[in-house]
């Protein structure tokens, strides 16, 4: 059976993510705020600690991606590269090093959804919008400051955030929150659906080949929506830092396994 991932069939053709390595490059909306201190520590799990300096920092970013394999085939079928996503990080201390960590997150395409599950993101299906950029015309924002973007979140037919953001200046860099190597969880439950895992893994991963583009700052202003199934408004904002428009294009093979539980073999 050959295939990255499922399904895996005699040629491979059928594996819903191609072999890695995987190229990104995208526009994002990052936004950074600072939230109550117990709601981060409470969307950390046992072993995870809170960051030394600024622990209810939080950066709710949206990203406009397109994304390929080595072989580029992707970039001509657009269907397959091009997708969305909208996402939550935090800041967290394992074992003495600081890490950024997603703790919410949705995306909408299914490849995006499982190479999220593969690197620990626990990914799920959105709808996602943002402004995007023009350089012609009246419909739409330029790069430029007063230049004023809109940004959206939804899923299960509810709005789960919406945002605006207008371009101040011209910045180094988009923010501090989402600029460590990430440290995620990957869990799945055993087939016996007993309370157990049979993964549970703590794998932290960064890039490489990663080149930042035009980057802007500015003012925002950022609200969350309450849902029967999701917990955006345990985390919403207190105190506005700052907020970004920015581009990045950043390739991704491999991350590094910190911890492992491993169930004893059954015979």
């Amino acid at each position: 059976m050959a295939g990255f991932y499922y399904p895996r069939t005699a040629s491979g053709k059928s594996a819903i993510l191609p072999p890695v390595p995987w190229h990104y490059s995208g526009e994002l909306i990052t936004l950074e705020y600072r939230t109550d201190v117990d709601a981060v520590r409470a969307l950390l799990p046992d072993g995870v600690e809170l960051a030394d300096e600024d622990p209810g920092a939080v950066a709710a970013i949206w990203a406009d991606w397109q994304s390929c394999s080595d072989d580029f085939n992707e970039v001509l079928d657009p269907v397959r590269c091009q997708y969305k996503e909208m996402f939550i990080v935090i800041r967290c201390q394992w074992r003495g090093q600081t890490y950024s960590r997603c703790a919410f997150i949705w995306v909408d395409k299914e490849f995006a959804i499982i190479r999220g599950q593969h690197q620990g993101y626990p990914k799920k299906l959105g709808s996602i919008q943002m402004s995007r950029p023009v350089y012609i015309g009246k419909a739409g924002p330029r790069l430029a400051p007063g230049g004023k973007f809109g940004a959206t979140l939804a899923a299960f037919d509810r709005r789960l955030a919406t945002a605006r953001f207008t371009i101040r200046e011209e910045a180094d860099s988009p923010g501090f929150v989402n600029s460590h190597p990430m440290l995620h969880n990957r869990w799945y439950p055993a087939i016996e659906t007993d309370g157990t895992d049979s993964l549970s893994e703590i794998v932290t991963m960064s890039g490489f080949d990663a080149e930042l583009g035009r980057c802007f700052t500015g003012d925002f202003d950022l609200e969350y929506f309450d849902s029967p199934v999701e917990e955006l408004t345990s985390i919403a904002p207190r105190e506005l830092i700052a907020g970004y428009w920015h581009e990045i294009g950043v390739s991704w093979k491999a991350g590094t396994t910190l911890s492992r539980h491993s169930l004893p073999d059954i015979d």
